[in-house]
């Protein structure tokens, strides 16, 4: 019997990956959900809501009505520069409709998978976090996402939390792009580019959230699982790294400090995640940055 599971923020970069990848597998049975409709219809065997999460009752309703054996939330106010402006927004998407979730979750019976990030840590390390390293976010977006990670941690008796960091690869048409993304337009454009030279993170390609999300369907354990690329770098060689693979002008990037990028949002300088405990739990196996490039502008 095909597996019930339910993909929230369907339209997102993530959420659709996960979709696409969960649709096209026999074991499962899989419903989208989204705030708007369906970006890329028929383009996999799904059935696609369109709804929104801080709906309580409509959520509810959704659960009775679908029964899911699992719920993976991809959705979520992930713009750090607007959640330090808009607390009460960020609160409603990224704690309350989380705790609210997980209280449907844990009526229904169903596994909940909550995508989380690398920035609930302060980043005054110099070593890659592990699962077991205790939160401590330098601004508002992390605060937001460790608060849903705990409420989920108190209510679910069936649940994994997955850490990504600096998700890249191709982009749909209506989906934000990523830093990846951006360094080739503006270096196609033949634009310069100002990135940051001692921010260091542990990029993840797309499809590698994909494949430890589909093992965590069915992985018998909770807790916390960080999912991201095995490449510790800064922002800046990622930059260089994407211009080298596409031979373009490596020159119109410009490495800065932070201080000297003046960001008016804090971010953590060290956030890259340790993935051993996926590796030896899930068997997870990510693309190198290198391979990830190359994959996603299909070189």
């Amino acid at each position: 019997m095909r597996k019930k599971v339910l993909v929230i923020g369907a339209n997102g970069f993530t959420g659709r990956r996960i979709l696409n990848d969960l649709s096209r597998n026999l074991s499962y049975q899989v419903t989208g959900c989204s705030l708007h409709e369906d970006i890329a219809p028929g383009s996999g065997d799904y059935h696609f809501i369109r709804m929104d999460i801080c709906d309580d009752k409509a959520l509810k309703k959704l659960f009775e009505e679908l029964k899911p054996d699992a719920v993976i939330n991809t959705s979520a106010l992930s713009v750090p520069d607007y959640c330090e402006t808009h607390h009460k927004e960020a609160d409603a998407i990224n704690i309350t409709a989380v705790e609210n979730l997980a209280k449907h979750c844990q009526a229904c019976g169903s596994r909940l998978i909550h995508l989380s990030t690398d920035f609930v840590f302060s980043g005054h390390t110099d070593r890659l976090y592990t699962e077991e390293d205790t939160p401590a976010p330098v601004n508002y977006y992390g605060y937001t996402k460790w608060e849903g990670e705990k409420r989920i941690a108190a209510i679910c008796p069936d649940y994994a939390i997955v850490r990504v960091v600096v998700v890249y690869g191709a982009a749909l048409p209506g989906q934000h792009g990523n830093i990846l993304q951006l360094v080739a337009n503006r270096l196609r454009s033949n634009e310069e580019i100002f990135v940051v030279s001692d921010q260091w993170r542990t990029p993840t390609y797309v499809g590698d959230i994909s494949q430890g999300v589909e093992k965590l369907i069915t992985h018998p354990y909770n807790g916390i699982f960080h999912i991201c690329g095995s490449d510790c770098l800064t922002i800046a060689d990622i930059a260089f790294r994407v211009a080298d693979a596409l031979g373009l002008n490596r020159t119109l990037i410009r490495p800065v400090t932070t201080q000297e990028m003046g960001e008016k949002t804090p971010r953590p300088q060290f956030s890259g995640l340790s993935i051993e405990k996926a590796r030896k739990e899930l068997g997870y196996q990510p693309h190198t940055l290198d391979k990830g490039i190359h994959l996603m502008f299909d070189l």
